[in-house]
C-alpha cells in the first residue's frame, strides 16, 4: 500500500514524497484512515513504528482551508517531555510546509513572552506539555474551548511521569464534541481506564504485541560488578562499530559522572537529563543529531519517542527499574527497518528486575561475554522484586539520589546495639573525683528539711510604722482640700531617720 491510497491531500502527499517515504507502516496504515473519518482512536504500537506521522499527516489535512482564533487553538497535542513536544512540531513544519497552518509550542525553559505572541497571533495546531500548558491558562492567555481534536501521545508516559492529573483537567477544560486519539507504546490497565473515560466509541488498532521489542534489534546482556561497570563499557564501546549511540542511566546524577569518565578515556560524549536548562538540553540534542557528538549518556527523558536517524546502538549502564522502560530505551536503535544493538550491563543483584524485563518481552535476552572480562552470574533472588543499586551497592529509590534506608535519624535496629552498662556501673565512670559508692553517700534533705536546719536569718532593722490613712473623702471635698492644704503638715512617714529636704521644707 503507498501513501496515495490512504486519502491524504496532495500537499501532504508532496511532502511526505520530498521525505522519501513511499510506503506507510502499519500503524500509519492503519489509523489514517480512521483518523480522516472523523473517529476517536486507540493506538498501541510498539517504539519507533512511525506513530508521530500516523496523527500528523491527517490532521494536517483536517484543518486546513480554516483558520484558528486568538488564543484559541483548533487542535491540541499533549507530550510528556520537552524533547518530544519539539519533535512533534519539527513534523507539522516539515509535513505542512505545503499547508499555511499557524502552530505555537509551550513547553518549559522557554520564555512565556514568546509564547503568548505565537498565541495571539491564532493557532491552528498547539502542542505543548501539561504543566506549562496549564500556567498558561491561568495567566488567561489560552482557551481551550474550539478545540476540535485532541491528541494524548506517550500515554503510559504521562501515567509514569505522574501528569496524568493535569491530563484529567485538560480534558474537563475541552469541549466534549471532538476527536480525540490516543496513542500509547505499551497499554497497561490504567491506561485503558483512562482511555474509556476520555474516548468515544473509539477505533482500537494495535499493530504488535504491548511492550514487544523490534526484531530489528540484536539484543546482548553482560553480567559484571558494579565498580567494573565503567571498564566494561569502554570495553564494548571499543569493540563495537559504532556511528551513534545512547547511554542510559537510571540516576541523573550517574549521567554527568559518566559522561565526565567517558571524556577522560577519550571518547566524544555528551550529556542529556531533566536538570539541565532547555537551551543546553536542545543544543546538546540538535549536536547529537548532526553528529557532533557520537556518545550520549542520557537519562530517560531521552527513551521516549526520539527519532535519531541511524542510531546504531544502545548501552544500558543500569537495568531500568520498570520493564516498559527497557522496551522504549533500545527502541531508539533498529528503526525504520534498520538493524541495531543493544547492551545491557547488570550487577549480580539485579536478576530480579532482568527477570521482571524477560517476562514482559517474552523472551531471553541473550548473554554476552565483555571482552576481557571474566563474566558473573546473578545472586539467588529472595523472591521479592528490587528497584536497583546505587554506586554504593546499597538499594536506591527510582529518581532519588539518596541510597534506600538512609535517612535522618536512621538508628540500628534494637538487636544491633551495644548492651548499656548497668547504671552502678556507670556511676564508677566519674572522669575527674571518685564517688563514693550510693550506700556511703549522706541522704539528701528536702528543701524543707533544709530551711530548719540553716542558721536563722538576721533580723531586718525596725521600720517606723506607718500611721493609719484618714478615710477618703468624696471627690469634692478631696479637690477642695487639695488647694487649702497648709504647709505645716507634719512630715511623711516611712522613710526611715532621714526625711529628704525638699519633704521637710516646712518644718
Amino acid at each position: 500500500m503507498s501513501f496515495e491510497s490512504l486519502g491524504l491531500s496532495a500537499p501532504v502527499l508532496q511532502a511526505v514524497a520530498e521525505k522519501g517515504y513511499t510506503q506507510p507502516t502499519p500503524i500509519q496504515e492503519k489509523a489514517i484512515p480512521i483518523v480522516l473519518m472523523g473517529r476517536d482512536v486507540l493506538g498501541c504500537a510498539q517504539t519507533g513504528t512511525g506513530k508521530t506521522a500516523s496523527f500528523v499527516l491527517p490532521m494536517i489535512d483536517i484543518l486546513a482551508g480554516s483558520r484558528g482564533k486568538m488564543r484559541m487553538p483548533r487542535s491540541l497535542i499533549l507530550e510528556p517531555t520537552r524533547e518530544l513536544a519539539a519533535q512533534v512540531a519539527e513534523n507539522f513544519d516539515m509535513y505542512g510546509k505545503y499547508n499555511k497552518l499557524n502552530m505555537a509550542l509551550l513547553i518549559g525553559g522557554v520564555s512565556f513572552e514568546d509564547q503568548e505572541r505565537a498565541l495571539e497571533k491564532g493557532v491552528d495546531v498547539l502542542i505543548a506539555t501539561p504543566g506549562r500548558l496549564l500556567d498558561h491558562f491561568e495567566r488567561g492567555k489560552v482557551l481551550l474551548n474550539d478545540v476540535k481534536v485532541l491528541v494524548i501521545d506517550e500515554a503510559d508516559r504521562m501515567l509514569d511521569m505522574g501528569f496524568i492529573p493535569d491530563v484529567e483537567r485538560i480534558v474537563s477544560l475541552l469541549p466534549p464534541l471532538r476527536q480525540t486519539l490516543f496513542f500509547s507504546a505499551t497499554m497497561p490497565p490504567e491506561i485503558k481506564r483512562l482511555a474509556d473515560r476520555f474516548l468515544s466509541n473509539p477505533k482500537e488498532v494495535s499493530v504488535t504485541p504491548p511492550a514487544s521489542t523490534s526484531s530489528t534489534i540484536v539484543q546482548g546482556l553482560a553480567v559484571v560488578p558494579e565498580e567494573e561497570k565503567r571498564e566494561a563499557l569502554r570495553r564494548l564501546i571499543r569493540e563495537q562499530d559504532i556511528k551513534n549511540a545512547i547511554v542510559f542511566c537510571n540516576r541523573k546524577k550517574d549521567v554527568a559522572i559518566l559522561q565526565g569518565s567517558l571524556k577522560k578515556h577519550g571518547f566524544n560524549a555528551g550529556a542529556l537529563h531533566g536538570d539541565m536548562s532547555q537551551p543546553a538540553r536542545m543544543e546538546t540534542l540538535e549536536k547529537f543529531k548532526q553528529g557532533e557528538i557520537q556518545i550520549l549518556v542520557a537519562s530517560d527523558v531521552a527513551a521516549r519517542g526520539l527519532d535519531i536517524v541511524d542510531m546504531s546502538h544502545v548501552f544500558n549502564f543500569d537495568v531500568p527499574y520498570s520493564p516498559e522502560d527497557y522496551v522504549h530505551r533500545i527502541g531508539r536503535t533498529g528503526r525504520a527497518g534498520k538493524t541495531g544493538h543493544s547492551f545491557t550491563l547488570a550487577s549480580p543483584d539485579e536478576g530480579a528486575l532482568v527477570e521482571a524485563i524477560e517476562k514482559l518481552i517474552g523472551a531471553s535476552i541473550p548473554r554476552v561475554e565483555v571482552p576481557g572480562m571474566e563474566s558473573v552470574a546473578f545472586e539467588e533472588s529472595d523472591g521479592r522484586r528490587r528497584r536497583g543499586r546505587g554506586r554504593g551497592g546499597r538499594t536506591a529509590r527510582p529518581g532519588s539520589d539518596k541510597p534506600r534506608g538512609e535517612k535522618r535519624g536512621h538508628r540500628e535496629p534494637r538487636e544491633h546495639r551495644e548492651p548499656r552498662e548497668p547504671r552502678e556501673a556507670r556511676e564508677h565512670h566519674a572522669p575527674r573525683e571518685h564517688r563514693e559508692p550510693r550506700e556511703h553517700r549522706e541522704p539528701r534533705q528536702h528543701r524543707g528539711e533544709q530551711q530548719s536546719h540553716a542558721e536563722p536569718r538576721k533580723e531586718r532593722a525596725e521600720r517606723p510604722q506607718r500611721e493609719r490613712r484618714p478615710e477618703r473623702e468624696s471627690h469634692g471635698e478631696r479637690r477642695h482640700d487639695r488647694h487649702d492644704r497648709s504647709r505645716d503638715e507634719r512630715a511623711p512617714v516611712g522613710l526611715g531617720d532621714h526625711v529628704p529636704a525638699f519633704l521637710a521644707k516646712g518644718r
